[in-house]
């Protein structure tokens, strides 16, 4: 028997269409009455459900409003961007990688990682710096190290003894490095310089540990004795890397030829070592000031050290963004500053003038300026630029 059939037998007889009609809209007062139930009281059932439960149980509490829900199905476009932008990220640095060059030089413990990426060729990284590069930073930071193990207990050293178990360790490792100092191929001046830094030290620990005390007076002179060193100790730690990557760079330029005035370049930078950035003020001098900020990038990143696929990824993103602000605002250069920030000036403005302030803002510069990525003006502050301007 077919539906119609059915349905026919059903309604030929009054009372049985009646009590279909009746069911019919009992369901539907049901079905309403237990919406209406269920929007009401979110947390009908929130008592039948176990303590054990409830962390795990996703509709306990109240339901998001109209308004929650509404703002999650337009912000849910912001989020599925994310994917977008990863997908074609991908592909943007297989293009660049297939027809660009690329330069990246990255901080690191031996002075350096310089790495060569060729168009549509594997990586080529360059030798790190001369050995006397990382001693001559070991010796001089054991200098500094020193001062940081015992700074924290100048206050009054004798009443707190728990610094002198791990003096005593560092005062063993110092007396291994004298020893070792022999052994490797310096230069007889630079040997005589690290061994009398190490004596000077080792001499500081010992004075402490045999008075099983010290003062802040006593740091400072310990420090004030050993500064001239450790200028010297820079001296020869910088003067050695610089050397190293012009040679490496001008072997480089020589090996691109022509498509060197096309090659792209990037180094990274934290906070302290932003300003007078070695790496990157290196890289300036070979392509030229008018590259800054356009083919050669500084890169902010939160430690010394980074990788270069976190370096490629940030640096592909800032150049296929570059395309994207000329094809939506008509400026190559306009996605390298932080699309709110013209509003947010403007709106900084405002807020200061209701309230009778100027607004600190930095001057006005076209997006493709190639000034210097840090601190260039000498009348903006005060007191020295350089170690060697310090007044004791």
């Amino acid at each position: 028997m077919d539906i119609r059939h059915f349905l026919s037998r059903i309604f030929r007889y009054p009372f049985s269409w009646l009590l279909y009609f009746a069911a019919v809209s009992s369901t539907a007062v049901f079905a309403e009455a237990t919406k209406t139930s269920v929007a009401d009281k979110p947390n009908i059932n929130a008592a039948s459900i176990p303590d054990f439960m409830k962390i795990i149980v996703v509709n306990e509490g109240k339901p998001a409003t109209k308004d929650q829900m509404a703002f999650d199905d337009i912000y849910t476009l912001n989020e599925a961007m994310f994917s977008i932008y990863n997908k074609s990220l991908a592909m943007y640095k297989q293009h660049f990688r297939d027809r660009q060059n690329l330069i990246m030089a990255l901080f690191s413990a031996e002075g350096g990682r310089f790495i060569l990426y060729r168009a549509g060729q594997p990586p080529l990284e360059a030798e790190s710096p001369p050995a006397v590069y990382r001693i001559a930073k070991s010796v001089g930071h054991c200098a500094m190290a020193t001062y940081d193990l015992l700074a924290p207990y100048s206050g009054n050293a004798a009443a707190d003894p728990s610094w002198r178990v791990e003096l005593q360790a560092y005062r063993t490792r110092v007396q291994n490095a004298l020893n070792a100092l022999d052994a490797v191929d310096l230069k007889k001046d630079d040997r005589e310089l690290l061994r009398d830094t190490l004596r000077r030290v080792e001499i500081f620990m010992d004075n402490c540990i045999k008075k099983g005390s010290f003062t802040y007076n006593d740091v400072q002179a310990y420090a004030r004795d050993i500064q001239p060193n450790l200028t010297k100790l820079i001296t020869l730690a910088s003067s050695t890397q610089v050397s190293h990557w012009y040679k490496v760079l001008e072997k480089w330029k020589q090996l691109l030829g022509k498509e060197w005035v096309n090659t792209y370049a990037l180094s990274n930078s934290i906070y302290v070592a932003r300003q007078n950035n070695i790496l990157f003020s290196i890289l300036v001098q070979f392509m030229g000031e008018k590259a800054i900020n356009d083919h050669l990038l500084l890169l902010e990143t939160t430690d010394f050290t980074t990788t270069p696929d976190a370096m490629m990824d940030a640096f592909i993103r800032i150049i296929s963004d570059r395309a994207l602000g000329k094809v939506f605002f008509n400026d190559y250069r306009l996605m390298d500053s932080e699309l709110l920030g013209s509003g947010g000036r403007k709106a900084i403005e405002d807020e200061a003038s209701k309230r009778g302030l100027k607004a600190l803002l930095p001057p006005l510069v076209p997006f493709n300026s190639t000034e210097w990525p840090w601190r260039t003006d000498p009348a903006s502050g005060t007191g020295p630029g350089r170690m060697e301007d310090i007044q004791f």
